[in-house]
């Protein structure tokens, strides 16, 4: 194997926007993250609907049984 070819590794902390810290092991200096498994709908279970310009009532309007 070729010497000096290799990224250097580095024991990191990533930091989500939710706040939450831990601990890995990346090529990359530091990781910021949008959004991890604690504040990720599919782990903790709660659903955040955004709705913009109305599309959820439109979607109701438009099936909405008659």
């Amino acid at each position: 194997m070729k010497k000096d070819i290799h990224p250097k590794y580095h024991t990191v902390t990533v930091t989500c926007a939710c706040g939450n810290r831990f601990e890995t092991s990346s090529t990359k200096p530091e990781i910021r993250l949008e959004i991890c498994s604690q504040c990720h709908p599919f782990f903790t279970g709660k659903q955040k609907l955004i709705d913009t310009a109305g599309r959820i009532e439109k979607f109701q309007r438009k099936y909405k049984k008659k």
